[in-house]
């Protein structure tokens, strides 16, 4: 096995390890008070980087129900696979965002060859100092403790109907998925923002429908 194969396996299983050890903490239904000022007490673990199967793109896209009139976030974009293929396959607009500038050269460079330059955005941001408001469908695929400390912002931000899938990692016993498909050893995970949701974090109505 190459050095390449056994880095990326390895962070696979990091990946993997992560998963199965935040599984323990679903069960505490953390609520979204208690959640943001832990990310102030100790760092979030660094996301590493791991492609997406192009067949788990297209049922991650296939769960959202991308149509044309979608924007679509995805949040630790890597090469920018994700909001390329809703804007090719499905004619929606896409915004990937990714703190690692080479990551964002890369998925600009996809873009462009894909022709879909004009329908997509990347940018190099801090997740926590973003704002998702405009998206209709959120992607994700980070580790289980950082998509804890995303939910509140979520709530918050995105609208009533608003979509989420996330890859591996659910958002714990706060917010059980509405939908789980399992695609060989790969989880996939999906929930709507409701009004529900909203009235939880006491957001006025105004801002609820956006």
């Amino acid at each position: 096995m190459s050095d390449e194969r056994t880095t990326a396996l390895s962070i696979v299983q990091q990946r993997r390890a992560l998963l199965h050890g935040g599984a323990a903490l679903a069960g505490l239904a953390l609520a979204p008070a208690t959640i943001l000022p832990a990310r102030a007490e100790r760092p979030l673990p660094r996301v590493p980087y791991v492609t997406t199967p192009p067949d788990i793109v297209l049922r991650m896209l296939s769960m959202a129900k991308i149509g044309r009139d979608d924007v679509v976030y995805d949040l630790g974009c890597g090469d920018g696979r994700i909001v390329i293929s809703a804007a090719r396959r499905h004619g929606a607009r896409g915004v990937g965002i990714d703190l690692d500038p080479e990551r964002i050269r890369e998925a600009r460079a996809n873009a462009r060859s894909a022709g879909v330059q004009d329908r997509v955005r990347f940018r190099q941001a801090d997740l926590f100092r973003t704002d998702f408001s405009p998206a209709t469908v959120v992607m994700l695929y980070l580790l289980f403790e950082v998509n804890l400390q995303l939910m509140p912002q979520l709530w918050r931000q995105l609208r009533v109907g608003a979509r989420v899938v996330s890859h591996d990692f659910h958002m714990g016993a706060q917010w059980p998925p509405e939908r789980i498909v399992r695609v060989r050893d790969k989880t996939l995970y999906a929930w709507t923002i409701t009004e529900e949701l909203k009235r939880e974090i006491g957001m006025p109505q105004q801002q609820q429908r956006g």
